[in-house]
């Protein structure tokens, strides 16, 4: 296994409950990949390097089989998924009913229920975690229609008042893709019926817990992990019948492209990144000072106003530009986790998109449009860290220009992630299981776990 990723550590899992030994290979000198934890600010202030919040993880019925609480995983469940707020102090908030959920959207309300009610209903069902006969069909049928649209489609077809518009187009921000994108509303309404579902949990003490758990379930089974052990050539690597990559299409061309044919070098060469990130970490000497009191019920706050402002950010995004008032996706962990802090202080994590590979600096863009809804947030600072996508690709050469999401959600490539053969290669015994491969980016273990099915069936048969 090459890559300690959450993908990497479920596939390495998958394959070694089936009986066969594995050597977890990863080249930082921590494992975890985009789930780690530091103190990237002051001693004794903890911040998520990457991901922060783990809807799909609570959802996962790979990693919820792990039973990894049994492996010092505690999941804290906020007192509410997320938060918007809106200017004059004003907040939406997706709360763990739908019904609660709707009751604040006014004119709006009975839309919001009969469009997220049957997804919630049939959570199992869309998570792959059971197979059954789904109940109310018909709502479900109307759910994934209006996934397959873009999120300005489906922003102004389903709803009609201010809060319920920011609310999904938030949501769908978390897409990296251009408010036009099909597919764009899909990411939107798939996040906001986990967050009524499975809520938007996040690990006590950071998210290097997830991986942490997933180590200790891996060496249950007897496997065995090596970090600070860089890959440069599989060629290099000790005898093996089967090599999974939890790396980007790029670098598994650059480890291993010698082993395949030039025409698929060069479809992992050519393949689409999407936007980066530029995220700010602070320490700060109190809790940020909301102007509307509901933005301190989710530890995920979305800063972008209306939805008409969220998609104006993200189309500057997709059209080369850093948006003066970007969209922020900020998370505030320590008001339901006091272990991240000492006593009476507290962090914040926000990030921005950016086109790849940007090297603008977003900090003061980030902060402003945080002091817009939390005056008197800035006198709040005792420092803070700025990772930029350069900073994101040097700490780990998988996220290709900030991009954490695996490569760019376009259609095209949800349907050929990375190529038409998604986790096979031409060489039999080579497979990747990174986020660029289905279902996607997210702390969920899917992609490690599909691809080791298909490695396990390979291994059985001889291969």
């Amino acid at each position: 296994m090459v890559g300690s990723g959450p993908n990497g550590l479920a596939a390495a899992a998958t394959v070694a409950k089936a009986g066969f030994t594995v050597l977890v290979l990863e080249a930082a000198g921590e494992i975890g990949g985009g789930a780690r934890t530091a103190d990237l600010t002051l001693p004794g202030f903890l911040h998520d390097e990457c991901s922060a919040i783990h809807p799909l993880a609570a959802s996962s019925p790979v990693l919820r089989a792990m039973r990894l609480e049994d492996h010092g995983l505690q999941w804290i469940q906020p007192a509410a998924p997320l938060a918007h707020p809106l200017d004059g102090g004003r907040a939406v908030v997706l709360e763990r009913s739908p019904a609660a959920t709707a009751a604040r959207l006014g004119e709006d309300e009975e839309s919001y229920r009969r469009l997220l009610e049957p997804a919630v209903s049939n959570w199992d069902l869309l998570t792959g975690a059971r197979l059954r006969r789904p109940d109310r069909p018909a709502g479900l049928l109307r759910f994934a229609w209006t996934c397959v649209r873009s999120a300005r489609g489906a922003v102004h077809s389903q709803f009609r008042g201010v809060p319920a518009r920011a609310l999904l187009a938030g949501l769908a921000g978390h897409s990296n893709l251009s408010p036009d994108d099909p597919l764009g509303a899909g990411f939107g309404l798939f996040l906001g019926a986990a967050g009524h579902a499975a809520g938007w949990p996040f690990p006590r003490g950071g998210a290097g817990q997830i991986a942490r758990a997933l180590a200790s379930y891996l060496r249950s089974l007897g496997a065995a992990l090596r970090t600070g052990t860089r890959v440069d050539s599989l060629d290099d690597l000790p005898r093996c019948r089967m090599i999974l990559c939890d790396v980007s299409p790029r670098e598994l061309a650059r480890i291993g492209g010698h082993r395949f044919p030039a025409s698929y070098r060069s479809q992992l060469t050519n393949y689409s990144y999407g936007p980066g990130a530029f995220k700010v970490d602070w320490a700060l000497d109190s809790a940020i000072p909301w102007a509307a009191a509901d933005c301190r019920l989710g530890a995920t706050v979305h800063l972008g106003g209306t939805a008409e402002e969220i998609a104006a950010s993200e189309q500057a995004v997709w059209s080369g530009q850093c948006p003066e008032q970007p969209f922020v996706i900020a998370a505030q962990h320590t008001l339901f986790d006091r272990s991240r802090a000492p006593a009476g202080k507290h962090t914040a994590w926000a990030y921005c998109h950016v086109p790849n590979g940007s090297t603008a600096d977003m900090t003061e863009r980030i902060e402003q449009q945080i002091e817009r809804f939390a005056p008197g947030f800035r006198r709040r600072i005792l420092a803070r860290s700025v990772t930029s996508p350069a900073d994101f690709e040097c700490r780990n050469p998988n996220l290709v220009g900030g991009d954490f999401c695996g490569g760019a959600n376009v259609w095209r490539q949800l349907i050929a992630r990375p190529t038409v053969h998604t986790y096979r290669t031409p060489d039999q015994r080579v497979l990747l299981c990174s986020s660029s491969t289905p279902p996607g980016a997210g702390v969920h273990g899917m992609c490690g776990y599909f691809a080791a099915r298909v490695a396990l069936r390979r291994l059985r048969r001889g291969a």
